[in-house]
């Protein structure tokens, strides 16, 4: 897979010989294969984005195949929920430091389904193992037991136990397969649930790489299961049988998903699309917001859910930051190499090149200013697109308002921050905004008046996602729920309450007249308060 050796705009030559490596070991990829579930809709053949080449073929399930996975899974759960929270954490803990040892083998895997630079996969594999082994720590202590004020004081004894909710049904896209099925399922698990998952099938070998792991780690067979199709065969089933639903995806598919999971009064959390927007203060510092900003826009080829796709540039700084930012994404190096010398690596689909293709063309069709990138570069791979600045882009262009989800990014001229927040938030959507600015203090107030899920200061996404003890999700149609905090974890639960009664029945004393026990009660209520017991 030989690269164009001609230095280009936004491309450079390949490091010798590490760009020839084969594609995965057939070993790993038959024992991949096995482990998902199903073959009664035929199968699919996977390809390598880098060069469209085929890569491994695997089962597609059908209702039959998705209805026997959550049996498998509910078998297993029985046995799973009976362990006390500390007797769950081993093996996670275990998986954790595997990640970290055979991050070579899984890199390799994330990059021959994706596509992305080496240096984008490492960050699913950091989250992946840092995010499981917060999850492990924490999770003991999220779900003991919580004692609470009863009825009656001292008569009264009242506790909150977390039960699991049985089956999750886990869905995850393509652009992180690594870190979203695992981000998802680790919580479900350790809450005492199976998992039944649908990963995308283009990207399906992550997460059943991730399940072989934490089975070798000692999660017990079957508690983590795996069904690949498409949604029009198996998008019914995943709900219909699940007792809850953890969705990543668009918010056209998401709204989908929650109206039938409505229909079955079942419990959804959503991390849905996003059109986020940065906000460049006049006190930026210019060198650590180009970098941090070019990192925002194009990581994974701007394949990111939380990746910045508008840039609002206080004008005392906007052409200084402008000539900066473009030289920068123009120096960007493309590649497909096992490596970690690509700046950016491939789209995944042509649907999405197409998608890409199309947002540019229209807005250089209505007079946009492309001042870097913009086209697709086949030299390198067929699904290869340079890093694309747009300035001038007006409301009237699709890429204005709708999610491109590739590497393009318009930038916007703002006389202060009123006008930067107005803009920022005039969209339906709410994932993820950045702040740079020197005044910290100030970023954060600004922060707080823009509506998005996580707000970072002085970083694109990476500080507030992988803060794991906060939560992260969206507002407006970027999502319900949140994953990450505590709430990550316990929307995994029903909350149950269980009170027992002591001394004295609810009802009075035996024999005590209904006036009496209510004017002892009138009593009991007013020293309550006087002394702050309620």
């Amino acid at each position: 897979m030989a690269l164009d050796p001609t230095p280009h705009a936004a491309s450079a030559p390949s490091d010798p010989g590490t760009s020839a490596r084969e594609p995965l070991d057939r070993a790993l990829l038959d024992r991949l294969r096995a482990k998902a579930a199903g073959g009664g809709a035929g199968t699919v053949t996977t390809t390598v984005p880098f060069t469209g080449e085929p890569l491994v073929e695997l089962p597609l399930a059908d209702a039959g195949d998705v209805a026997a996975a959550f049996e498998r899974a509910r078998r297993a759960q029985r046995a799973w929920a009976r362990l006390a929270p500390r007797d769950r954490v081993a093996p996670f803990v275990r998986f954790h430091d595997l990640v970290l040892r055979r991050q070579h083998e899984i890199l390799d895997i994330v990059q021959w389904e994706t596509g992305k630079a080496r240096k984008h996969a490492f960050e699913e594999v950091y989250d992946a193992a840092a995010g499981t082994l917060f999850s492990a720590r924490r999770a003991p202590g999220l779900l003991a037991r919580r004692r609470h004020p009863g009825a009656l004081p001292l008569a009264t004894r009242t506790y909150e136990f977390r039960r699991p909710k049985g089956v999750v049904s886990v869905i995850t896209p393509w652009n992180y397969p690594l870190s979203l099925p695992v981000g998802d399922a680790v919580p479900a698990l350790l809450a005492g649930n199976a998992v039944v998952a649908k990963p995308d099938t283009q990207t399906a070998l992550a997460t059943l790489w991730s399940i072989e792991l934490l089975e070798e780690a000692g999660l017990p067979e079957g508690l983590w299961q795996v069904v690949l199709g498409e949604p029009a065969e198996i998008g019914g089933p995943l709900v219909e049988h699940a007792d809850h639903i953890a969705f990543t995806g668009s918010t056209r598919s998401g709204a989908q998903v929650a109206r039938e999971a409505a229909g079955r009064l079942k419990g959804v959390s959503l991390e849905l699309g996003g059109k986020n927007p940065a906000v460049v203060r006049s006190d930026a510092d210019l060198d650590w917001t180009v970098e941090g900003v070019l990192r925002g826009c194009f990581t994974n080829a701007g394949q990111l859910c939380i990746s910045m796709e508008r840039v609002y540039v206080h004008e005392g700084v906007y052409d200084a930051f402008v000539s900066r930012f473009v030289r920068a994404v123009e120096s960007m190096r493309l590649g497909a190499d096992l490596d970690f010398t690509a700046d950016m690596g491939s789209l995944t689909y042509q649907r999405q090149l197409e998608a890409v293709e199309r947002h540019v063309e229209d807005a250089r069709a209505k007079g946009v200013r492309v001042l870097a990138g913009g086209r697709a570069r086949p030299d390198l791979g067929p699904l290869f697109y340079e890093p694309t600045v747009l300035e001038g882009v007006t409301e009237e262009m699709a890429v204005c308002a709708e999610e491109t989800f590739g590497p393009v990014v318009a930038l916007y001229r703002v006389r202060d921050d009123d006008e930067a927040v107005e803009h920022a938030n005039a969209t339906g959507y709410g994932l993820n905004a950045s702040v740079w600015t020197r005044d910290v203090p100030g970023g954060r107030r600004l922060a707080e008046r823009l509506e998005a899920g996580t707000v970072n200061i002085n970083d694109g996404y990476g500080a507030a996602f992988a803060s794991y003890g906060a939560p992260m999700g969206g507002m407006k149609r970027s999502g319900l729920g949140r994953r990450h905090g505590a709430e990550g974890l316990l929307r995994y639960t029903e909350a149950q309450t269980i009170a027992s009664q002591h001394y004295v029945p609810l009802s009075g004393p035996p024999g005590m007249r209904g006036d009496t026990y209510a004017a002892v009660l009138t009593a009991v209520q007013r020293l309550a308060k006087r002394l702050r017991i309620r």
